[in-house]
């Protein structure tokens, strides 16, 4: 019934639009005939909103994937640079945390990893919510961070970097086969908040999935339970996710082998860069969205960011689309 509601939603809104179009061209061409310009100009502006809900149903359409409907899980990790690069991710959790709640999303710390002065090591966040996966897809990368370091007495001026990886949370739906002979399970004990039985007892779980045909191991953890058995559960759940997100890129990298304006995501590749100082900048490098307020963008203003990411897909899929009818 839900996908029901959406797709009767999807189609009643375009054929809504259709027909406001087709009244305001008969408009406007009655007007034009009669010379009225204060008709003309309401026509224009009706075709200019029309314009923009046009625009904003494209980006909806790209939240048509087969997971884009599902709650996503976001990994960040700290990169070479030690405090002030476990800094920086504490920094991009909080962004995107903030930008999850704006949103009406719930967020879930599923593992922490604290830092050893300030910030965190590594985190794993479950974003709960209608299309969180698919607002938050293109936000894979690594992002870049210039400041003045807190944490440097002589007040000089560093670079860090952190990485982000989302994934989609796999439902009952979809199944994902996990062989035990790959499949390796550490147990540790929790760091951080969470009472003397969560830091007494090994309860939290890793697990290191090395199956053929994968050139990086997969690796999950959870901590944000008190028992072993539900951390287990957690992270079983977590790697299945992951297997299915690395399918959905594998499919993804079939129709990109077609694209020009392919991207990689991987270890060194960055995708944004936030500059503190000499002045202030946050600027995307896919797409070249740049927005000169940092610390709005830091408070988890990323809106413009995702719709111009997700804009540029559609710019792709036509260019792929077109590459494809003109090969013979």
């Amino acid at each position: 019934m839900r996908e029901r509601t959406r797709l009767d939603r999807g189609v009643n809104g375009c054929l809504a639009i259709e027909r406001e179009l087709q009244e305001t061209l008969e408009l406007l061409e009655l007007a034009e005939a009669e010379g009225d310009q204060t008709m003309i100009a309401e026509a224009d502006r009706t075709l200019a909103r029309l314009q923009q809900e046009v625009g904003q149903r494209e980006l909806e359409s790209l939240l048509s994937g087969e997971a884009d409907n599902n709650d996503a899980y976001l990994e960040i990790h700290a990169g070479a640079g030690g405090t002030e690069a476990q800094d920086w991710a504490e920094i991009l959790a909080r962004m995107y945390t903030r930008w999850a709640e704006q949103h009406g999303y719930k967020v879930e710390w599923l593992e922490e990893s604290p830092g050893e002065e300030a910030g965190i090591k590594s985190a794993t966040l479950r974003v709960v919510g209608e299309n969180a996966y698919g607002w938050l897809k293109t936000e894979s990368g690594v992002h870049r961070l210039v400041r003045i370091s807190p944490f440097d007495a002589n007040a000089r001026r560093h670079t860090s970097f952190a990485s982000i990886w989302v994934y989609p949370v796999v439902d009952e739906k979809i199944e994902v086969a996990v062989e035990d002979k790959y499949l390796r399970v550490d147990t540790y004990r929790s760091s951080g908040a969470g009472g003397q039985h969560v830091n007494k007892t090994d309860s939290a779980v890793r697990m290191t999935y090395t199956p053929p045909g994968i050139e990086v191991p997969v690796v999950v953890a959870c901590q944000s339970e008190r028992s072993q058995h539900q951390n287990r559960a957690k992270a079983m759940a977590m790697l299945k996710s992951r297997l299915y997100e690395l399918e959905l890129q594998r499919r993804e990298a079939v129709v990109d082998a077609m694209n020009a304006v392919k991207t990689d995501i991987g270890w060194g590749h960055q995708i944004r860069s936030y500059v503190l100082q000499p002045y202030q900048q946050v600027k995307d490098l896919r797409t070249g969205v740049t927005i000169g307020n940092a610390q709005s963008v830091l408070d988890g203003d990323l809106d413009r960011f995702l719709q111009a990411s997700l804009a540029a897909r559609i710019t792709g899929a036509d260019a792929a689309a077109k590459q494809a009818e003109d090969t013979p």
